[in-house]
């Protein structure tokens, strides 16, 4: 993803790369450390790791910038807080994805989720990756997970299921699924399937190119100089904010 984002940079006149930030100690064309970073840039672009990316949020929190836009997935609830305790210094956009398509997926999810009843209507949410992917479910089926959710008025935790084994019983009302293919050089396949007993509705997106991301990740980017300090998504960057009213 970062020869991603430094390919799209290179297209785009209205921005000007200033560097690459590499693993601690590393070297090579275009290669700046984290202080030069934080003195010359007005945006970081961040596809690293959910590690990596909270202790970049907090470095630019405690300087009061640059803007950051984070596409890395994997956090965990401790890491998620630290960057919405960065978020109140600056402004940070944070999306488990930045493809348009996938961001009018999340869009037509949670509309669907409020509209079938969850009495009647199952939710199962598939996704497939590459086999060097490291985290699972992925970032982009919670945020589905999570539009789901926010459609049927719960929380997600309170009835997601990741993955089916052994003799479980009946399927609870309401449960949001979740199933997982890791194979090949799949760049990223999601559907969110709706299932009544008389017929089934599915949506879905398949990536075929990885710049697709670099490029929302520009997009964001673009809408982060001058916003105020917060977290922010997609859905806000793109004005797909879903509202249940």
């Amino acid at each position: 993803m970062g020869q991603a984002v430094v390919s799209a940079l290179s297209d785009d006149p209205a921005f000007r790369h200033v560097g690459n930030l590499g693993r601690p100690g590393s070297a090579g064309d275009g290669v700046i450390d984290l202080v030069a970073a934080l003195d010359v840039a007005d945006v970081i672009i961040d596809f690293t790791t959910g590690e990596a990316a909270t202790a970049r949020s907090e470095a630019c929190a405690a300087r009061g910038g640059p803007a950051l836009v984070i596409g890395a997935t994997g956090f965990t609830a401790e890491e998620l807080g630290r960057i919405r305790d960065a978020a109140r210094s600056i402004a940070i956009v944070r999306s488990g994805n930045f493809s348009l398509g996938v961001n009018m997926l999340v869009g037509l999810v949670a509309q669907a989720a409020q509209v079938f009843p969850r009495e009647t209507w199952d939710i199962e949410i598939f996704e497939a990756h590459h086999r060097r992917k490291v985290d699972a479910p992925s970032g982009t089926a919670l945020m589905l997970g999570e539009a789901a959710a926010q459609g049927r008025g719960v929380c997600l935790a309170s009835v997601e299921r990741r993955g089916r084994d052994g003799t479980g019983g009946e399927r609870p009302m309401g449960e949001i699924g979740f199933s997982v293919m890791r194979a090949g050089g799949i760049v990223g396949e999601h559907s969110v399937t709706f299932a009544a007993a008389e017929e089934v509705v599915t949506l879905s997106h398949v990536a075929l190119d990885r710049s697709m991301f670099a490029h929302g990740a520009l997009v964001a980017a673009r809408w982060l100089i001058g916003r105020a300090p917060g977290e922010y998504d997609m859905q806000d960057v793109l004005g797909l904010k879903f509202d249940r009213s």
